[in-house]
C-alpha cells in the first residue's frame, strides 16, 4: 500500500524460534460446528505445553467476542474472519510460538488465503472429520437447534455450504473416538515435525 514501508527488525523470526527450542508452525483445525476441533485442540495444547512447548490457541468464538466483534456471518464476513485470524496466527509464528487454530473454514478458497498468509511450509492442515448428524445430535452449544428452529441464519453445513477439505495433511474422524484417542492421532502425526516427542 502507498506510503507503507514494513520495518525491518534486527531479532529475526528464528532468534525466537532459536530462544524457544523450537519449529513455531501453525495447526489448523477445521470442521463442522460440534466436530470437537476446539475440544481436540485444548487437550493438544495441554499436551504440549507439558512438554515445555510456547503454545496459544486461536478459537473462533474467542476471536469473535474480540478481535473480529465487528464482523457479521455473511460470506463476505466470514472469509475476512479467516482471514485475519491467518493474519494474527503467522504474527504469533514470528514470535516463535506454537498456533493451535480452531475455526470451521467452510470454504477451500479461504484455505487457500490462510496458506497464503502463513506458509505451507509452516501449516499443518487437520480435518475434524464428523458427520452432520453427528454434530447435531451433540449440539454441544445449542446452535443446531436454534437453526432448526429458525434463529440463526447462514450455519455451515446447513444453510450455508461447508465443503469437505480435499487435501487435508490429517483428517480425523471422532464420531467413535473420544477427545484423548484424537489428540494422541494428532501426536502421532506430527511425530518428528515438530520433535514433538523428545
Amino acid at each position: 500500500m502507498k506510503n507503507l514501508i514494513s520495518h525491518k527488525y534486527t531479532i529475526t523470526g528464528k532468534n525466537r524460534s532459536d530462544q524457544k527450542g523450537h519449529k513455531p508452525m501453525v495447526i489448523w483445525f477445521s470442521g463442522l460446528s460440534g466436530s470437537g476441533k476446539s475440544s481436540i485442540a485444548s487437550g493438544l495444547e495441554k499436551m504440549l505445553h507439558s512438554k515445555g512447548f510456547h503454545t496459544f490457541c486461536l478459537d473462533g468464538d474467542n476471536i469473535r467476542l474480540g478481535l473480529n466483534k465487528d464482523l457479521g456471518f455473511s460470506q463476505e464476513e466470514r472469509s475476512e474472519n479467516i482471514r485475519r485470524i491467518a493474519e494474527v496466527a503467522k504474527l504469533f509464528n514470528e514470535a516463535g510460538i506454537l498456533v493451535l487454530a480452531a475455526f470451521i473454514t467452510p470454504l477451500e478458497k479461504d484455505r487457500k488465503t490462510i496458506r497464503q498468509i502463513v506458509g505451507k511450509q509452516n501449516l499443518i492442515e487437520i480435518f475434524i472429520d464428523t458427520p452432520l448428524e453427528e454434530c447435531e445430535k451433540r449440539d454441544v452449544k445449542g446452535l443446531y437447534r436454534k437453526v432448526r428452529e429458525g434463529k440463526i441464519k447462514e450455519f455451515s453445513g446447513i444453510s450455508s455450504p461447508f465443503e469437505i477439505p480435499k487435501n487435508p495433511d490429517l483428517s480425523i474422524k471422532t464420531q467413535n473416538i473420544s477427545v484423548k484417542e484424537a489428540v494422541n492421532e494428532v501426536v502421532s502425526f506430527l511425530g518428528s515435525i515438530i520433535d514433538i516427542n523428545e
